[in-house]
């Protein structure tokens, strides 16, 4: 069943009234089928990206031949009343700019909603969920027997032959792959050896970015190398290029995404390394993100063909660490006990007496995959608002609805 809302919200009314017969050049939308952007529209940036005239809500998704498994909101018992209530007000912009909103249930796409800038073609910036991404292509590496699982606690830097490592700073080879996925590497620069690094990008193509890394950052120790959020994927990439066929830009493409199916993608080259960005900058679809999360739910199989190693993915995402509730990105009052995987976020998510664990990639402005293999229920969504407490919205208006 699919349904057609008009937005009510007075202000981006306003704002889609003044865009409609742009919206209508760039946009095919109709009655039963999910908005897709017209071939002229797939060339404009995001911020031309029109927004929709009507938000599109559809409890009973279509099977696209995509080798996403489809079936119906409140088929298995679950509560189509209440998810297509809250999509309602996502329409009206009661919770702030969502794009897109998909949830499947069970191994099968029951929800599937656009907004905004929204299209069920478009691929959408994914930010740090990037980064989740970059992790998976290293889990594909080990697959594929050009990495194993052992090599996740040897030093990174073994696997970079170019690399002067009489120059380095003490301890650096003291840093794991897994230090890498978990951001404990234990690396340090300043703000102002950072700004000297970025004005040389010479000095960074390939693995010049590590050295020169490693050349100025503070001495590696133990007390060090606890959670910062900062160089992990960087230093993921770089061996990924480094032990794979070819490079990492077509091992990507050729091992982790058409394996998959996904084919409609932008990965940006950094500018700097000549390497695939490890961090942000990649934009896949909504429907593609929900194929990332069936690939973690099923523990690295992908249509019954076993992509990552299923080690890779438990311990990928569990909370290998906590990082404490002093800031829980996108928390409220029912959010608790922040953890890190590998790229993965963990955190508790309270509804009535009882929690529910819930793994995420994510990324900034509103991108995320949620499993919570508990209920085995996976929530994507995407949007270009910073400021909603997406994960208190999960834990208050998605989760009792499956429950």
């Amino acid at each position: 069943m699919a349904i057609r809302l008009t937005v009510t919200s007075l202000v981006v009314a306003a704002f889609v009234s003044s865009y409609s017969s742009f919206a209508s050049e760039n946009t095919e939308q109709s009655k039963d089928h999910a908005p897709e952007i017209s071939a002229a529209g797939a060339k404009l940036t995001y911020t031309e990206i029109p927004y929709l005239e009507n938000a599109f809500i559809d409890a009973s998704p279509a099977n696209r031949q995509d080798g996403i498994r489809v079936g119906k909101l409140g088929a298995d018992g679950s509560n189509k009343k209440m998810i297509v209530q809250f999509a309602k007000e996502i329409a009206a912009y009661k919770h702030g700019t969502f794009d897109s909103l998909l949830i499947a249930h069970k191994g099968k796409l029951v929800f599937e909603s656009y907004y905004g800038k929204g299209r069920v073609n478009l691929p959408h910036y994914q930010a740090s969920a990037t980064k989740t991404y970059s992790g998976l292509a290293l889990g594909r590496a080990i697959q594929l027997g050009y990495l194993s699982m052992d090599d996740l606690d040897k030093p990174f830097i073994d696997f970079l032959k170019q690399l002067d490592k009489s120059k380095l700073v003490k301890g650096a080879d003291k840093i794991t792959l897994r230090h890498a996925l978990t951001m404990t590497s234990g690396i340090r620069v300043s703000d102002e050896q950072k700004t000297k690094i970025y004005k040389l990008p010479n000095q960074l193509k390939g693995q010049g970015e590590i050295q020169t890394i490693l050349e100025n950052s503070a001495p590696i120790t133990k007390q060090s190398q606890t959670f910062k959020y900062g160089y992990g994927p960087a230093l993921v990439m770089q061996v990924v290029e480094a032990v794979v066929p070819g490079s990492a830009e077509s091992f990507i493409k050729n091992e982790l995404l058409s394996k998959m199916g996904i084919t409609n993608y932008k990965w940006r080259t950094n500018g700097s390394t000549g390497l695939p960005e490890a961090g942000w900058r990649s934009s896949i679809t909504s429907r593609d993100m929900i194929k990332f999360g069936i690939l973690a739910m099923d523990k690295g199989k992908w249509q019954g063909e076993q992509l990552i190693p299923a080690e890779f993915i438990t311990d990928g995402t569990s909370r290998l660490l906590f990082t404490g509730d002093d800031d829980v990105h996108w928390g409220g009052k029912d959010i608790s006990k922040q953890g890190y995987g590998y790229f993965w976020w963990g955190v508790d998510m309270k509804v009535g007496d009882k929690s529910y664990l819930g793994m995420s990639a994510q990324g900034g402005n509103g991108q995320i995959i949620m499993i919570v293999d508990e209920l085995d229920l996976l929530i994507v969504h995407t949007a270009h608002d910073n400021k909603p407490q997406y994960k208190q919205i999960i834990a208050e208006r998605l989760l009792p609805a499956f429950i």
